[in-house]
């Protein structure tokens, strides 16, 4: 028997809890463009925490030699192999492969949690700037392309050379996710979560995307001037 309030009526189930967040630990990680420098510090980082991960790359030889270097059993295999074999796939390509990257992995793709942390930037004497795709965002220009998976936005603001640094226990940041559906973001947040310093806070729908990915210059700059490697952190959440 269901029990009512004093009208009459059910009471509402309690809210959930923000940070209750999925196990994600036995899912599989693809990091496309896992050779570059993001690429490879999200990898690394990843698989230092316990995440099995597989680098892609044009080239099946280059991936297997990344990963060959980063050890912890990380895997390399090209693009489409790489997006196959994994659960969720982070796009860390290039701006300017990004499109054709995403147009020919697309039945790879379908069905997958696809991950982009592409930032559309230009330099110039002035330094970094951001661009703006015609879809709105690098995000956006992947959900297009990929009609068949479920794209979200997160990563962006993270130093590579932080990553990458094995001296470094704990990467000190938050990581501004973005999506359509809370499940997906929720699962994003959680993969975040398994960096030791890291966290991962909802921050919108894909729509928002080209504020995240644009604030990325401004960090840049950051960086020039005080010869550091900023991050984000976001108060009273």
């Amino acid at each position: 028997m269901t029990s009512t309030d004093n009208a009459g009526n059910a009471p509402k189930p309690a809210a959930r809890d923000s940070w209750d967040l999925p196990d994600v630990s036995g899912l599989v990680v693809g990091v496309l463009g896992g050779t570059g420098d993001q690429g490879r510090g999200l990898a690394y980082r990843l698989a230092r925490a316990g995440q099995k991960v597989i680098i892609g790359s044009r080239a099946a030889e280059r991936a297997r030699t990344a990963a060959d270097e980063l050890g912890l059993g990380i895997e390399g295999a090209d693009n489409a192999e790489c997006a196959r074999r994994s659960d969720i796939v982070i796009v860390a390509v290039p701006w300017d492969g990004h499109a054709k990257t995403l147009q020919s992995l697309r039945a790879e793709l379908a069905g997958k949690l696809v991950i982009d942390c592409v930032n559309p930037l230009g330099f110039d004497k002035q330094g970094a700037y951001a661009l703006k795709p015609e879809e709105g965002s690098a995000a956006q220009q992947a959900a297009a392309l990929l009609p068949d998976s479920r794209v979200t936005a997160a990563f962006h603001h993270l130093s590579a050379v932080l990553l990458q640094d094995a001296s470094i226990e704990q990467i000190d940041t938050d990581v501004m996710v973005l999506g359509e559906t809370r499940a997906d973001t929720d699962l994003v947040q959680a993969l975040a979560g398994r960096i030791p310093g890291m966290r991962g806070v909802f921050a919108g729908r894909l729509r928002g995307a080209h504020q995240v990915e644009s604030l990325v210059a401004n960090l840049i700059s950051v960086n020039r001037r005080y010869k550091a490697h900023a991050g984000l952190r976001l108060t009273d959440v």
